[in-house]
């Protein structure tokens, strides 16, 4: 090899070296970038489970009974957040991301009474940092398979060091029985190597009706018992 085509080699090889850097360099920007948003998204989570719990606090004192019967939170996972962006023919951006997506970040709120559904809801929504951006009830109208839970999208701010941020967080509340019901139906359906079928499906939206009922039934016990 004579000397220029050496120079040459060498030449790209720097140039490549160089582009990788670059390319490295910008992967671990956008990741800090998303790793920075996906904590922004578990601020506002706990806001959100503080608030409700200072609600279920407030009733304990005035009514001698917590309507919350527990509170769970949970961030989209990585390969979710591409699915449901590719589904939609989003660029796979931070920016899309935090545009485009509702539920990234959410939290499910189980009472005891339907009553108690809207009663928090409500309660929620009139604090004057809490902006309602959607709400979908599937309590009044479930969903073809008898799903049934109150969805809210809200916006919340959370404070860093320098600067409020706004962020959006999905709230599902719903009830004991609704909540058994779709955590039993998302494990009979998409349990990998089964096929579920539409005797399943039947079958599951009867448990849904009876959940349903129960709801329904216990209703009407704590309207006897006056609480």
């Amino acid at each position: 090899m004579s000397n220029v085509t050496r120079a040459q080699a060498a030449q790209e090889t720097i140039v490549l070296t160089r582009s990788d850097k670059e390319v490295l360099e910008r992967t671990k920007e956008r990741s800090l970038e998303f790793r920075r948003l996906m904590s922004y998204y578990k601020c506002a989570m706990k806001e959100v489970e503080t608030k409700f719990e200072v609600l279920d606090e407030e009733y304990s004192l005035q009514n001698d009974r917590n309507p919350i019967s527990g509170i769970k939170s949970r961030l989209k996972s990585v390969s979710s957040i591409i699915e449901k962006m590719e589904r939609k023919n989003l660029d796979l951006t931070v920016s899309a991301m935090e545009k485009n997506l509702n539920d990234v970040a959410g939290v499910r709120v189980v009472c005891s009474f339907v009553q108690d559904v809207y009663k928090l809801a409500d309660a929620l929504l009139i604090q004057d940092d809490v902006t309602l951006l959607q709400i979908k009830d599937y309590i009044k109208n479930p969903k073809p398979n008898g799903y049934r839970s109150l969805h809210l999208i809200v916006e919340i701010p959370i404070f860093l060091e320098k600067e409020k941020r706004m962020m959006k967080v999905e709230i599902q509340l719903r009830t004991i029985a609704m909540d058994c019901w779709a955590s039993l139906e998302h494990q009979l359906r998409y349990k990998k190597g089964t096929e579920f079928t539409e005797e399943m499906q039947q079958a599951l939206f009867k448990c849904a009706q009876n959940s349903m009922d129960l709801d329904e039934e216990m209703d009407l016990l704590r309207q006897k018992a006056n609480i």
